[in-house]
């Protein structure tokens, strides 16, 4: 189960709102949706977690690159919304033309036979995500959370975030 909202910054403050992914595939259908919630080219932070496990953030400002921090990439390349995260970290590609050759099966084993594990060997399919966090650690340094913060965030990490940028009863309000 996911949990996902948007800070927005406006003229007025900081306001909040849940957000449904169901139309996200990409980093860039994340960025579309950030972009849409901002009132001109203002910070929109996106927030995504599954069940305490991995905590995500994109960082989106206009036009600009969106910045990604992710809590535990292993963890949250499991998650369908957590490797689009962790592939632009990681330097995933789309267009890769190895994963072509996968989807042809030619990888030596017959029709029911299971396939090997992943190259990392564990068989979650994370394909060698490490196990902590990744990403611009420094993706809220300018709103009052550094790095030191950021990477000690567990359980309530939206709120947390939500309270060192004023925006903790606008959050609560949507929660």
């Amino acid at each position: 189960m996911y949990f996902a909202a948007l800070l927005a910054r406006t003229h007025d403050g900081w306001e909040a709102s849940d957000t449904e992914l169901d139309d996200v595939e990409t980093l860039a259908d994340l960025a579309d949706l950030a972009r849409e919630a901002a009132s001109d080219d203002e910070t929109v932070i996106v927030f995504i977690e599954q069940e305490g496990a991995w905590f995500g953030l994109l960082r989106v400002e206009g036009e600009e690159d969106p910045r990604v921090f992710v809590s535990n990439a292993a963890l949250a390349a499991r998650s369908s919304y957590g490797e689009i995260l962790t592939k632009e970290v990681l330097g995933g590609d789309e267009d890769d033309p190895a994963e072509d050759l996968d989807a042809l099966d030619l990888d030596g084993t017959e029709d029911g036979e299971p396939e090997s594990e992943s190259a990392d060997g564990d068989g979650n399919g994370s394909e060698g995500a490490p196990a902590g966090p990744v990403g611009d650690a420094g993706i809220l340094a300018d709103l009052g959370i550094g790095e030191p913060e950021l990477l000690t965030l567990t359980d309530d990490a939206l709120g947390e975030i939500a309270e060192a940028l004023g925006a903790g009863e606008v959050l609560e309000a949507v929660r």
